[in-house]
């Protein structure tokens, strides 16, 4: 059979690896693709992102299953239109996908439907929302309501950052923010102490399957120093993740959450991201929702699952997630993203990419911001790559992620020297 891949990032290209390894899958398409899934000889790059010419495409080819990765087209309804013909796509639709796009209706949806979060406001006036800030003090998170490629999200420490991100969200919009209906918001949070994990699971509009858990690093610098970004590595399993936080983390957030989009009338489908805040005590509180699977967590994974994904997807399209489960490999996998120079904010594209090694089994390099052909291959984006390993301990596929990382080179690269540190 046929598969199709919505996207041109490292999450897409992890899927588009894993998808092309099922038993019965004839060739996996990427649309658009990118420098990584261009060298791969299993992979086609498509070369269309409108939503009416994939579909029509989709449909002409026989395509048997489509998964969307990135939150754009979801937000632009991809999964409403290939529906309205009959073809089976996973995802959610643009009405459930708000989840993501406005975190104004995400704070609203849970506060509504009692799921654990942090205490917040939403403010469209810049004057209000500096005061709430003076009357709230430092440290306080500050999020755009709106799509920003995971870098929405200020985490700041004193009142002075949190002005600041005020100003670029409501008034510069230097963050680049998709705005939604009604101009540019911000969401002023609690900032909430203790130690945050991903938390992916499969959802078919009425049941959840979990995917194997996660964490990742969001600061640019070591030891979680420097600006939030969309994730500079992560690793899997998450020791963070105990039974009986994936036990809370299913029955206080995921399960109230399908239950909740049901009851408002928006059966969820689809990858559901719950960023969580696990506290000292063993609590979750949910920071996020993303309806997709996180970059960098879908990389290691990918490199963990065993079972035949495009089965489980189609089960998913069916409403039968509750008849299938997932193998895992009992390996950490730790990947490590390598960013270009200026990213979070200004990153620089066009340098050239030297020392990617060949594809192996136990150790892939994920392209996200690449571009070029196989024999020459530039920066295109901020999160370039993400080198992954897989090993018997978090120590051994941290040591093998970096001895690739090592030996790849392009100017002004940026990495972290410590991801996986939480777990050693």
């Amino acid at each position: 059979m046929k598969v199709l891949v919505i996207g041109g990032g490292g999450r897409e290209h992890a899927l588009a690896w894993k998808l092309k390894h099922d038993a019965g899958v004839s060739q996996v398409f990427v649309a658009p693709g990118n420098a990584g899934t261009a060298r791969d000889p299993d992979l086609v790059n498509l070369d269309i992102t409108d939503k009416v010419a994939l579909r029509e495409w989709a449909q002409a080819q026989g395509v048997a299953l489509t998964v969307v990765g990135p939150e754009a087209p979801l937000a632009a309804g991809v999964v409403d239109q290939f529906r309205a013909h009959g073809l089976p796509i996973f995802g959610p639709t643009k009405a459930a996908a708000q989840l993501e796009s406005s975190k104004a209706f995400s704070k609203a949806f849970m506060q509504r439907h009692g799921i654990p979060t942090a205490k917040y406001q939403a403010f469209t006036d810049p004057t209000l929302a500096h005061a709430y800030v003076d009357a709230e003090g430092a440290p306080i998170v500050v999020k755009a309501d709106g799509l920003a490629a995971g870098k929405g999200v200020v985490v700041a420490m004193t009142a002075a950052e949190a002005h600041e991100a005020i100003d670029f969200m409501l008034l510069d919009n230097t963050l680049g923010v998709a705005h939604n209906e009604g101009g540019a918001r911000v969401v002023i949070e609690e900032f909430l102490e203790g130690e945050e994990a991903s938390f992916i699971v499969l959802c078919d509009g009425e049941h959840a399957l979990a995917l194997a858990t996660s964490q990742d690093h969001k600061r640019l610098l070591d030891a979680d120093q420097g600006p939030n970004t969309g994730g500079m590595g992560a690793y899997s399993p998450a020791p963070v993740v105990t039974p009986a936080v994936h036990e809370r983390a299913m029955s206080e957030v995921i399960m109230p959450t399908l239950r909740g989009m049901a009851a408002d009338g928006i059966p969820y489908t689809g990858f559901l991201y719950a960023g969580l805040m696990i506290t000292p005590d063993g609590h979750v509180k949910t920071l996020e929702f993303n309806c997709r699977m996180g970059d960098p967590e879908t990389q290691p994974i990918m490199m963990r699952l065993k079972s035949n994904l495009t089965q489980v997807l189609l089960s998913a399209t069916r409403a039968e997630l509750d008849r299938v489960s997932l193998d895992w490999d009992p390996r950490v996998a730790l990947g490590v993203v390598l960013a270009a120079a200026g990213y979070p904010l200004n990153p620089r594209k066009g340098d050239t990419i030297t020392g990617l090694p060949a594809d192996a089994a136990d150790r892939m390099v994920f392209h996200a911001g690449t571009s070029g052909s196989a024999e020459a291959v530039q920066v295109s984006g901020g999160r370039v790559l993400c080198v992954t390993a897989l090993a018997e301990t978090v120590a051994l596929a941290q040591q093998r992620a970096y001895e690739v990382v090592d030996g790849i080179h392009f100017d002004g690269m940026q990495h972290r020297r410590d991801i996986g540190y939480r777990a050693l």
